[in-house]
C-alpha cells in the first residue's frame, strides 16, 4: 500500500508529453532531483526527503536569433560510469548539462535532411549505456554519443538504423548477468551467446521495439514487432522488456528472442511512462485513464517463464497523468505529473 506524501509545487504544468518526469536521487546528499518540461523551458527542482522544495532551476533550448523557442520533448538524467549528465531534448537539437543544469557541455543541432516542410522535426528518447548517450530522433534514427569521463569533448560515434518511424522512447541495462532459462541466441540476429546480451531497448511510432547490445559498435540483436499501437514506454530488467502502448496494454518479451510472454489489458486508455525499481523487480506502469499500477516481475527459474502479479492500484482524479517514476531503487516511492497541474504527487509505501 501507498499513502499520499507532501507534493512538490511546479512553477508551472507539465505538458501533456509521454515519460514527463525524469527523478536522480543522490542519497550521499540526500536529496532527489525532479524534472519536467513545459513548452520552451525545462523545470529542475531539488526536494529533501520530506518534499520540502530546496532549488528550482529553468532551462531552456537552444534557439538561433530570430527564431521562435522551440518546444521541449524530454528531460532525463544520464547516469554515466564517471559522471551524471542532464540531457535535453528539443524541436532544435539536443543539449547535455552538468547533473545540476548550470553548465552546457555539449550541443548538438538536429539536422532536417529531407524531411518534408510539414514534417515536424525532434528528438526524444534518452538513455544512457556505459558511457554512451543514445538520443531518438524524428526520422527514426538513434544517435548515439561517446562521452568522456569529463570534459565536454562529446562525440556522435554511431547513428542506429533500426527504425522506419520516429523514435518514443529507449530503455537501458547493465549487462552483467547471462539468461537464466540459457536462451540467449535462439531466434534472434545474433550469432553467439555472448553477442546476446541484450542491453538496450528502443521504440518507435509504429509499436516496433529493437533490442540492441552497446559497445563501440552497436549490434542489433532482435525486431519485436508492433501490433498497430504505438509503444510510448519502454524498460529493460534482467532479459525482461516491458512496453507500454497506445492502446492501454502493458507486454513483457524476452529481450534475447522477442517471445511474448505476457500481454495485460493493464490499463483503459494509453500507458504514458513505464518505470521500474531494479533491486526488487517492481514495474511501474502509468496512463491517461487516472491510473497508476505496480506490478512485480519474476522469472521461474525451472522454466524460464516470465511471471508478473498486480500489486497496487493508485487513482490520481481528474488528472491526465503524463510521467510517473519511482523515487529510489527499491520502489518503496513514487513521483507523478499530470497536465494542467502545478505539482509533483509524491506518494510511498506503508
Amino acid at each position: 500500500m501507498f499513502r499520499r506524501e507532501r507534493s512538490i509545487p511546479l512553477r508551472g504544468s507539465a505538458a501533456a508529453l509521454c515519460n514527463n518526469l525524469s527523478v536522480l536521487q543522490l542519497p550521499v546528499h540526500n536529496l532527489t532531483h525532479f524534472g519536467v518540461v513545459h513548452g520552451p523551458s525545462a523545470q529542475l527542482v531539488s526536494a529533501a526527503p520530506e518534499g520540502v522544495p530546496l532549488a528550482q532551476r529553468q532551462l531552456h533550448a537552444k534557439e538561433r536569433a530570430g527564431v521562435s523557442l522551440p518546444l521541449i520533448t524530454q528531460v532525463h538524467w544520464c547516469v554515466l560510469p564517471f559522471r551524471i549528465l542532464l540531457v535535453l531534448t528539443s524541436h532544435r537539437g539536443i543539449q547535455m548539462y552538468e547533473s545540476d543544469g548550470s553548465v552546457m557541455v555539449y550541443w548538438h543541432a538536429l539536422d532536417s535532411g529531407d524531411a518534408s516542410p510539414v514534417q515536424a522535426v525532434f528528438a526524444r528518447g534518452i538513455a544512457s549505456s556505459g558511457h554512451f548517450i543514445c538520443v531518438g530522433t524524428w526520422s527514426g534514427r538513434v544517435l548515439v554519443f561517446d562521452v568522456p569521463a569529463k570534459g565536454p569533448n562529446i562525440v556522435l560515434s554511431e547513428e542506429l538504423a533500426g527504425h522506419l518511424t520516429s523514435v518514443t522512447d529507449i530503455a537501458s541495462e547493465h549487462a552483467q548477468e547471462q539468461d537464466p532459462a540459457g536462451e540467449k541466441g535462439k531466434g534472434s540476429l545474433c550469432l553467439s551467446p555472448q553477442d546476446c546480451i541484450a542491453d538496450m531497448v528502443t521504440a518507435d511510432d509504429s509499436g516496433l521495439l529493437c533490442v540492441w547490445r552497446s559497445g563501440p559498435e552497436f549490434k542489433l540483436l532482435t525486431r519485436i514487432p508492433g501490433f498497430g499501437a504505438p509503444c510510448t514506454s519502454v524498460q529493460l530488467w534482467q532479459g525482461i522488456v516491458a512496453a507500454g502502448y497506445g492502446n492501454g496494454q502493458l507486454c513483457l518479451y524476452e529481450a534475447s528472442t522477442g517471445t511474448l510472454h505476457a500481454q495485460i489489458n493493464a490499463h483503459a486508455r494509453a500507458i504514458c511512462a513505464l518505470d521500474l525499481a531494479p533491486m526488487v523487480g517492481k514495474l511501474l506502469s502509468a496512463a491517461e485513464d487516472t491510473f497508476v499500477h505496480i506490478w512485480k516481475l519474476n522469472r521461474n527459474l525451472k522454466n524460464g517463464c516470465i511471471e508478473v502479479e498486480h500489486c497496487h492500484g493508485e487513482c490520481v482524479p481528474d488528472t491526465q497523468v503524463c510521467g510517473a517514476r519511482f523515487c529510489d531503487p527499491s520502489g518503496s516511492s513514487l513521483a507523478v505529473t499530470g497536465y494542467d497541474l502545478a505539482e509533483i504527487l509524491r506518494f510511498s509505501s506503508v
